[in-house]
């Protein structure tokens, strides 16, 4: 097997980003531009067009979308986008202010064992704010909120070059940067002491 096939699988606490612990408690609430189905034998149900999931500081937007119930009550959620727009998925988590943001060409998302899985030129990154503090990218990528464990894979569905998985570590600011990565204030002008107006040197 390629090394760049090889899953590799990362316990980095700088991209520690366990998913808000409320969210477990909300409800699903599910909706979409096109007729759905429900078939309550299966317990499962169908979405497509612009579907749109919310569940507490969750938001997944996807083309088309299979939720399936189990017999003890979780769910199991299959989401495909479409050529130029992937499925996108955001999640805030229990730090203020931060929050897991992530897009592929199909999401798995399973709310039993919390983990969700990126598939196809993924792209997951931990936001603060506005700014991206952490960001990975591979053929696939599982996020396991509850280990806060995240596994990447290369292969040919990767977004980089050659199928290689990639992670980028944004440094933290430290007290003091603002004011030396500042540029030097300028010196107030004076009035020369050797020119005279009028004449030319």
């Amino acid at each position: 097997m390629p090394r760049h096939l090889i899953p590799l699988v990362l316990a980095i606490a700088t991209f520690a980003a366990q998913a808000e612990k409320a969210d477990r408690l909300k409800p699903f609430t599910l909706s979409s531009d096109k007729p759905g189905q429900i078939d309550n034998v299966n317990q499962r149900t169908e979405l497509q067009g612009n579907v749109v999931i919310t569940r507490g500081s969750l938001m997944l937007r996807a083309e088309k979308v299979y939720v399936r119930e189990t017999p003890d009550g979780y769910y199991q959620l299959s989401a495909s986008g479409v050529a130029g727009q992937p499925v996108s998925f955001r999640q805030g988590r229990d730090t203020p202010g931060e929050s897991i943001e992530g897009q592929a060409e199909q999401l798995e998302y399973d709310t039993r064992t919390e983990t969700v899985r990126f598939i196809g030129n993924a792209e997951v990154r931990r936001a603060r704010g506005t700014a991206v503090a952490e960001q990975v990218s591979g053929a696939v990528i599982v996020y396991d909120s509850r280990t806060e464990v995240f596994t990447l894979e290369g292969g040919s569905a990767s977004p980089n070059p050659n199928g290689r998985t990639r992670i980028v570590m944004m440094p933290r600011a430290q007290p003091g940067d603002d004011a030396a990565s500042a540029p030097p204030a300028a010196l107030p002008l004076k009035p020369s002491t050797t020119l005279q107006p009028g004449k030319s040197s």
